[in-house]
């Protein structure tokens, strides 16, 4: 698929992401998560999963999802060519974005010639020094997990949680073999604690794209929070 092609398929699914609110609340996203039987609303980083969930429920008269499996590598949907959905906090230091298993978008981009991302990006708010969302999110899911209990065993220094999300833009990106030698990968060399390589991941350097990012759509920018 060409860039026109993919431009032209990027405006009809940003038609169907028109009804996304542009404020998240943290509370209240899990919740819905939770009520609509949405597996993943126990996770930590529940931006990403809450724009998973509400492409899933706005795109799923338009789109394959899941989409196409690659391997034990799975992408969130299929219309033309393969699809993921993720998520970007723009008022942090960090630039890039981790994407999906380096090996199974590079068999996609063999089979269809490119895969698409679909990223939304928007400024979050964190959690207070108390950690009052955390502790809630915590008492919903009935205590602590796992995860948290062994970072809290080993020392380590626990992140603040983020609690609200107010989205500035959607992007819709096309990912090719060029993307991918531009951008590199993120793991290489990293091992699991069973000694086993972890598997390279596509690392997107959001500073390096220009032509890639072929659509996008913008939202109210008013009403970004403003601490200062």
């Amino acid at each position: 698929m060409n860039k026109e092609e993919f431009g032209n398929l990027a405006i009809k699914i940003s038609e169907k992401l028109d009804k996304i609110p542009s404020h998240w609340d943290g509370r209240k996203a899990i919740l819905e998560m939770k009520n609509a039987g949405f597996n993943q609303w126990r996770q930590m980083e529940w931006i990403g999963f809450y724009f998973q969930f509400l492409c899933e429920r706005l795109l799923s008269d338009t789109m394959e999802i899941p989409g196409p499996k690659y391997g034990r590598v799975t992408f969130d949907g299929f219309m033309e060519v393969p699809w993921d959905f993720k998520t970007h906090a723009i008022n942090t230091s960090s630039h890039q974005i981790i994407v999906n298993d380096s090996e199974a978008t590079a068999s996609a981009i063999r089979e269809y010639g490119c895969v698409g991302l679909i990223l939304a990006m928007g400024e979050a708010r964190y959690n207070d020094d108390q950690r009052t969302f955390q502790k809630w999110h915590e008492d919903l899911k009935g205590g602590k997990s796992n995860y948290e209990l062994e970072r809290i065993k080993r020392g380590a220094w626990s992140r603040l949680r983020k609690v609200e999300y107010t989205l500035v833009q959607i992007s819709f990106i096309r990912i090719d073999d060029e993307v991918l030698v531009k951008c590199g990968s993120f793991q290489r060399d990293f091992r699991n604690a069973d000694g086993s390589p972890r598997r390279e991941k596509v690392l997107l350097d959001l500073e390096k794209l220009d032509e890639e990012i072929v659509y996008f759509k913008d939202y109210n920018r008013n009403n970004l929070f403003n601490d200062g």
